[in-house]
């Protein structure tokens, strides 16, 4: 995956070893040799991952940690320490200052490029949510809710571990910081997660029948565990479970014998995290349902996608990634209403966005245009692999017919046009006419078919 990533370390090798790393898998990569210019370029450009020194003269590793953490601009950054401090004072301490992990010297090249792509990849969905956030700021319907540290109340954990021996000193260790719940059967704990509400979910991987990073994957597939963080323990040197297990998803790791202040420290940090892109997300859908929703449709209107695509155009100019745009048009729609009556025309508007959700992705933007025109705006996406999302949603819109309520059945088809950023467009505008000039050829010759933009 594509991402930028900030090496910063005094020493000239430690950085060439950690930037040819990094290169080696696509990353874009940016140094540093100090503290104070690792501010800097956190504050000036964009990025996604820290890979931070903590032996620096002038201002140490964990003195620039709780810089970023303390900025609300740079206080989403994830950051890695990477130290030759292996001590667990040391960890409980960049934790409190809010690092993210710890690599120790010399790096472990699995856990260093698993590590970063988990952190690259939540960084990727977080941003998300807080720009449709500043989005809703902008539009004036959402006061900011800044970055807060503070935890209004005991986290809820729930402690999946074989073994009565660990459980009862687990349980004992975050006493002080929440309420925890202990299963020593697997089995039923997709269903209790899912159920009740955690703040977090700890997997120990000391059962002998059943696979922990399976029941990681279960948590992650299913809707109502996606979000809910996961820490697994494994054992020291089991590069193998950790890199798995970063890429399933999981949020973190500690390795045993567990320090019980590092497994507090851990654990605070994956609950004020929960609660803060909770918080996130409670405020986003209860102030911008009624300005930026469609009634009719569900779907997002054009108010907030005229708004909301010039944050995304300017997010993928600066990154240099893809952005592209997919317009879509009901054929014939005003024979619906002609023959059949608004009513009906009303409910192949809603069906049609169903369908329309249905097909996009979950990064994906999809609004009602106007009428019964839709338009999808789809961040990190050429568009080849755009014409593939719009090639399915014509499909399902032609291959099952519109039943009415009336018990009536009507055959709909779809015109869709596409245009990227990779054609040299300079402005949202631009970009949402290309889209529209695409649109209108896909119509002009002969309907129910994709037309992608010329470069």
């Amino acid at each position: 995956m594509t991402a930028r990533i900030l090496v910063v370390d005094d020493i000239v090798a430690n950085v060439k070893f950690l930037e040819a790393r990094l290169l080696a898998e696509y990353f874009d990569v940016v140094c540093a040799d100090n503290g104070r210019d690792a501010l800097a370029i956190c504050a000036d450009g964009q990025v996604d991952v820290i890979l931070l020194d903590i032996m620096m003269p002038e201002m140490d590793g964990f003195e620039v940690c709780e810089r970023l953490k303390a900025n609300p601009a740079t206080a989403h950054i994830p950051v890695v320490m990477v130290t030759a401090l292996d001590q667990p004072a040391d960890r409980v301490r960049g934790l409190k200052a809010g690092a993210d992990d710890f690599l120790t010297k010399p790096v472990n090249d699995l856990q260093l490029i698993s590590r970063v792509k988990s952190l690259a990849r939540l960084k990727t969905m977080s941003d998300e949510l807080r720009g449709r956030m500043m989005t809703a700021e902008t539009m004036g319907i959402q006061e900011s809710i800044g970055v807060d540290g503070h935890i209004e109340k005991p986290g809820r954990v729930l402690l999946v571990d074989g073994r009565a021996s660990s459980q009862e000193r687990i349980v004992k260790a975050l006493k002080p910081v929440g309420e925890v719940i202990a299963w020593s059967d697997p089995a039923n704990v997709i269903f209790e997660a899912a159920e009740n509400a955690y703040d977090l979910v700890i997997i120990n991987s000391n059962f002998d029948d059943c696979d922990p990073l399976r029941l990681c994957s279960q948590l992650r597939s299913l809707e109502r565990t996606r979000f809910l963080p996961l820490l697994i323990i494994t054992e020291q040197n089991d590069d193998a479970m950790v890199v798995r297990a970063l890429d399933l998803g999981v949020n973190d790791y500690i390795i045993r014998p567990i320090d019980p202040n590092e497994l507090v420290a851990r654990t605070l940090s994956q609950i004020k995290r929960k609660r803060f892109n909770d918080r996130l997300r409670e405020n986003l859908a209860q102030t911008m349902e009624l300005a930026v929703i469609d009634g009719l449709t569900g779907l997002n209107n054009r108010r907030y996608l005229d708004l909301h695509l010039k944050t995304l155009f300017n997010r993928a100019a600066l990154r240099g990634r893809h952005l592209s745009v997919c317009m879509t048009d009901i054929d014939r729609f005003k024979q619906v209403n002609d023959l059949h009556g608004h009513e009906a025309g009303d409910e192949v508007l809603q069906e049609f966005a169903a369908r329309l959700r249905s097909t996009v992705r979950g990064a994906d933007l999809a609004c009602r245009y106007g009428g019964e025109e839709f338009v999808v705006v789809m961040p990190d996406t050429s568009v080849e692999a755009a014409s593939v999302v719009a090639e399915s949603l014509r499909s399902i819109i032609e291959d099952t017919v519109f039943v009415l309520r009336s018990g009536q059945s009507l055959k709909i088809t779809a015109s869709l046009g596409i245009a990227s950023n990779a054609t040299g467009v300079e402005s949202p505008e631009q970009l949402m006419r290309q889209a529209d000039r695409a649109l209108y050829e896909a119509k002009r010759s002969g309907r129910n078919r994709v037309v992608a933009a010329a470069a």
